[in-house]
This record gives structure tokens, C-alpha cells and sequence, in this order.
């Protein structure tokens, strides 16, 4: 018996390790292109040399053998892996802007009921989206120091088992939302799992220092599955809303990603501040950030709120630019955490502003 499992735990290896080669060539150099500052291109508009840095591909470290045992330990800690691959910390942020919408587009507050499923399937969905984010990722999770203990890696859940579960969930919810919502809301959620998996994860991410930036429509997705479950359409206010996350997704993950740049380049993933210089992240930074409170403001106008959501934007904007401005100027990872922290702090509370002003001067 513990032959037969060597054994399947061995052809497990080696079907992971088949899959990580599979258009890989983890000895090739590759170099990425940093973000263009003015002045830099060379003649015929090509990028000057201190644009382009070259980095040597990176060698997975080793991933544990998949954990089997019928302890009851044992069966929570699969569990609990099951649970990580969903990334509860990033479904809880977009369930903060799903709610909030939603009682925006009533003017009040919705039935319960289908509050309950949106939230339900929402999370679902993207939970789903998420485990096949880590069942493709799993290579460069194992090289990552931040995402070392992830359960593909650390073998607490299989590849296969996480795939099946991912498209399980994801099934399920597209179901949720059809059923007892709508259609459109159901589509959405769908359209945002395939954005994210396959143009993001499987295209941009490993390719291009723009990843997270187209990459972020998808977390914008929520705001407009939160109107559609409500009005079964989408007019203006949902697109500027949607266009307010889709702006502060960049800034939000540019402040992470330049504490971690080091395992980005490791991992050979070109996220901007592994390939661009200090001074070129924090201007891309502080120019989304502009965007975003222009957009928050924007929002108010189109929504029709009142005073208590346009005072709240413009307080939690003003203190979001000067956070984007102190990151400019002080290039440590503890500046740039802070503006990480305080940019999950400003999406929390504006969506709180909005929600409030809507239950206190809805029609």
C-alpha cells in the first residue's frame, strides 16, 4: 500500500512538472519593457536601453507531495485549503462594493433574498475564478516568499482536486444568479471568471508589465454584477462606478507589488515595479489615483447622491492623493504598505458613504 502511494504521489510530480514545462524554457533569459517615461525613446520611437532590463528566468523551488490522512486534523486542514483557494481576504473586498451598489441602484435597501444570493453567488463565482488562478499559478506560487504556503504548493489540495473544485463552484454559481436573480447578473459574474483567468492569468500576467491594469476590469466586475441584480440594466452611474475599481486596482496592487518586488522578479513576472524604476511606478501610481477620486466624484453626480457621499469623496480623495504623494517621495516598503493599507480603507468607506447616503436620502 504505502508502494502504490509513492508510486501515485510520484506520477503526480511528474504530471505537475509536465505541465510547468509546457511552453516554458526556464533557462531563457526574458526581458520586459518598463513603463515609458517622456524623454526616454531613442530615434524611431523605439524604447531607449534604460527602459528595457533583462532578468534570468527562475527555478521553481520544489513542491511538497499532495497531504493525505484520515486524521480529523487532517480533514480540517483540507478543508481549510480548499477554502484558502478561493482568497476569502480578496472576496471579502469585493463584497464591501457588491452590497453598497446594490442599495445605490434600489435607493434603499433590497429584499434580503436577493442580497443573500448575490452575495452567495458573487462569491462563488469568484472564489471559483480565484482556485484557477492558483491551479495555473502554482509554479510561481512555489517561488514566491509570499506565496509559499498556499495549498497547491504546500500539497495540502491537488491540482486536479483544485481544478474540479473551481469549476464546480463556479458552475454552481452561475446557477444562484440565474435562478434567483437574473441573467444578466449571472453573465456578468461569468464574463469576469473568464476575463480574469484567461486574459489576465494565462496571457497578461506572465507577459506584460500591464497586466494588473487590464487584468483589473475583472475585480471591477462586481459593481456592475450588484447593479444588474438589482435593475436587471446597466446605464451610466454603473459604468463610472465600475470605472472608479477598474482605476484604483493598479495603485492598490503597484503599492503591494513594491514591497514584493523582489519575488516578482524571482517568479519572473514582469508586475511594474519589478521591471520599472521607483519614479516610474509612483507617477503611473499618482495619475490613477487622480483618476479614481475624479471618477469617485463623477459617480456622485450621475448616481444622484447627496452631501453626505460628495463630502466623504472629497475628504477620502484628498487623502488618498496625498498618500500617492508620499509614496512618491519616500521609496520605502513601509510608505508604499501604508498607501496599500489606506487604499482598502478608502474603497471600504467610500462604498460605505454611498451606501449610507442612498438609505438616508433615497427616494
Amino acid at each position: 500500500m504505502m508502494a502504490a502511494s509513492a508510486a501515485s504521489a510520484a506520477a503526480e510530480m511528474r504530471r505537475y512538472w509536465a505541465g510547468v514545462g509546457l511552453n516554458r524554457s526556464l533557462a531563457t533569459p526574458k526581458r520586459y519593457v518598463c513603463g515609458s517615461v517622456p524623454g526616454q525613446r531613442g530615434p524611431g520611437g523605439r524604447l531607449a536601453a534604460s527602459e528595457v532590463r533583462t532578468y534570468p528566468r527562475a527555478m521553481p523551488s520544489a513542491i511538497a507531495p499532495p497531504v493525505t490522512g484520515s486524521t480529523v486534523a487532517g480533514v480540517w486542514a483540507r478543508v481549510g485549503g480548499f477554502v484558502a483557494l478561493t482568497k476569502p481576504r480578496i472576496i471579502e473586498l469585493l463584497l464591501v462594493t457588491t452590497v453598497p451598489t446594490m442599495i445605490v441602484a434600489e435607493r434603499g435597501l433590497p429584499s434580503w433574498t436577493r442580497m443573500l444570493v448575490t452575495v452567495v453567488g458573487g462569491t462563488l463565482s469568484a472564489g471559483g475564478a480565484n482556485a484557477i488562478n492558483m491551479y495555473v499559478d502554482r509554479d510561481i506560487d512555489a517561488v514566491m516568499e509570499r506565496t509559499r504556503n498556499r495549498p497547491l504548493v504546500t500539497g495540502v489540495v491537488r491540482p486536479g482536486e483544485a481544478l474540479v473544485f473551481a469549476v464546480a463552484i463556479e458552475v454552481i454559481a452561475f446557477a444562484l444568479l440565474w435562478r434567483f436573480v437574473n441573467l444578466m447578473s449571472a453573465s456578468l459574474a461569468l464574463a469576469a471568471c473568464l476575463f480574469y483567468v484567461f486574459v489576465y492569468t494565462l496571457w497578461l500576467k506572465r507577459s506584460s508589465a500591464s497586466n494588473i491594469v487590464i487584468g483589473g476590469a475583472a475585480g471591477a466586475a462586481p459593481v456592475l454584477i450588484g447593479w444588474a441584480a438589482v435593475t436587471g440594466s446597466l446605464g451610466w452611474a454603473p459604468w463610472i462606478l465600475f470605472g472608479v475599481m477598474f482605476l484604483w486596482t493598479p495603485p492598490h496592487f503597484w503599492a503591494l507589488a513594491i514591497k514584493y518586488r523582489d519575488d516578482y522578479t524571482a517568479a519572473d513576472v514582469p508586475m511594474l515595479p519589478s521591471v520599472a524604476s521607483h519614479a516610474v511606478v509612483t507617477r503611473k501610481i499618482l495619475i490613477y489615483t487622480v483618476g479614481v477620486v475624479a471618477l469617485s466624484v463623477a459617480f456622485g453626480v450621475a448616481a444622484d447622491l447627496a452631501w453626505i457621499y460628495h463630502a466623504s469623496a472629497a475628504v477620502l480623495g484628498v487623502a488618498f492623493i496625498a498618500g500617492a504623494l508620499n509614496v512618491r517621495r519616500d521609496d520605502s516598503a513601509r510608505s508604499a504598505m501604508r498607501l496599500f493599507t489606506f487604499s482598502i480603507t478608502y474603497i471600504t468607506l467610500l462604498f460605505g458613504a454611498m451606501a449610507a447616503d442612498a438609505l438616508v436620502w433615497g427616494s
